[in-house]
């Protein structure tokens, strides 16, 4: 390719599929706009990345988040930029109180929820799917975990907003950087507070059991106890959005999915996963070289930041067949919208059942979604993708 990719373009935003085969094809390691990060495109080469941390390093989601305009950035401190031996011991001790205990105590819930959000949809009218239907059920489960009130889940939402297009801030733009100090800032005062009233008084809640755990004797310091409050905020809440709003629009761009889940319902689980390899909510990854390497037939210096493109790995040719092709009867090779190793996704299992339980719910109730009144807009992040504002007419079965 003969000038580089600007990977934040809205045209590229709109569908970036066309542009990653071209990466893939001609330039599977090159250099990107914005900030000239080196784009992996192959799966191969992201799947190396990912299984070798001691040469490509975490510490390059730490540089993304350490921008000069903004000091202290909990996420710059969370168990997301570490590698072994802090990374190992942090997410053993997160382990101790993110378990398959926690999904089952949950579930009953999640249920209720996916219920309940698909029987207030509006039905045979427009209405912002990412609002009314995606972003409904994880935010409540985040703030079940946490054991936050309800009254809080517009402010959750607006700060995963926020916090979600971190990596979309140019470093002219001194406006939305002066919205995002005021919002860390604002997120860190409520969650501090949160802190102090769970030391004072222990629930039966993620924070509480995050302050309990202990491994070899050793508890959470308060910098890795923030850090992990904004990244399941932001991870937790906008992975699980991005994968409803994505279901919505397949089912709207291809009627006939929707049919078939209706008629099996037992197919949805199998609808998340091959979604999840289609469209996955996590755009890209970052890393850094600790040494010089070669990656991809190109020599990479110690030092350079990497953007590994996951959701075009998962369009890769060389490991999907037809990868452009939505099939529910795709199976057996492995995909990556949660990671692989050491970092893969403490909250994966969490983000299908929700994703299952939600569609599972609307399915039973809507026999199909039809374009609303306004075309889809799409977020602004090298990390996440997925639709601002999705109009939709839900159509009662």
């Amino acid at each position: 390719m003969s000038s580089r990719v600007n990977l934040l373009a809205p045209e590229v935003r709109a569908n970036p599929y066309p542009v990653f085969a071209e990466l893939r094809r001609h330039a599977p390691v090159s250099q990107v706009d914005p900030g000239g990060l080196w784009a992996v495109s192959r799966f191969a080469d992201v799947s190396h990345v990912l299984k070798n941390p001691q040469r490509f390093a975490s510490e390059g989601f730490k540089q993304a988040y350490r921008q000069p305009w903004i000091s202290d950035y909990p996420l710059a401190s969370s168990m997301l930029v570490m590698d072994p031996p802090h990374h190992t011991r942090l997410r053993a001790l997160v382990n101790r109180a993110f378990g398959p205990a926690v999904l089952s105590r949950l579930e009953p819930r999640i249920r209720q929820l996916g219920e309940q959000i698909a029987a207030e949809l509006p039905a045979g009218r427009p209405v912002d799917f990412v609002e009314a239907f995606s972003v409904r059920m994880p935010l409540a489960v985040i703030a079940d975990l946490l054991g936050l009130s309800p009254s809080i889940h517009p402010k959750l939402k607006r700060w995963a907003d926020i916090f979600g297009s971190f990596t979309g801030i140019l470093p002219h733009d001194t406006e939305r950087q002066q919205q995002m100090r005021e919002t860390v800032a604002e997120a860190r005062q409520h969650f501090e507070h949160v802190l102090e009233e769970r030391r004072r008084e222990p629930r039966e809640d993620l924070v509480s059991d995050l302050l309990r755990a202990r491994v070899d004797g050793e508890a959470l310091t308060d910098t890795e106890l923030m850090g992990f409050m904004f990244l399941l905020l932001v991870a937790g809440l906008e992975t699980t959005v991005h994968l409803l709003s994505h279901s919505a629009h397949l089912l709207h761009l291809q009627p006939e999915l929707m049919e078939r889940l209706r008629a099996a319902p037992s197919l949805v689980p199998r609808f998340v996963e091959e979604m999840l390899r289609y469209e996955p909510p996590v755009h890209g990854v970052f890393r850094m070289t600790t040494e010089e390497v070669e990656l991809g037939g190109v020599h990479l210096p110690k030092g350079a930041r990497l953007l590994l493109l996951l959701c075009s790995a998962n369009r890769d040719e060389a490991q999907f067949p037809d990868p452009d092709r939505f099939d529910l009867e795709r199976g057996g090779t492995q995909n990556l919208p949660f990671g692989h190793g050491i970092h893969f996704c403490l909250g994966a299992q969490l983000a299908r059942l929700e994703g299952r339980l939600a569609l599972e719910a609307l399915v039973s109730r809507f026999s199909r979604l039809t374009p609303g009144d306004a075309p889809v807009r799409w977020n602004a992040s090298l990390v996440v993708r997925g639709p601002s504002a999705l109009p939709l007419v839900a159509h009662p079965a």
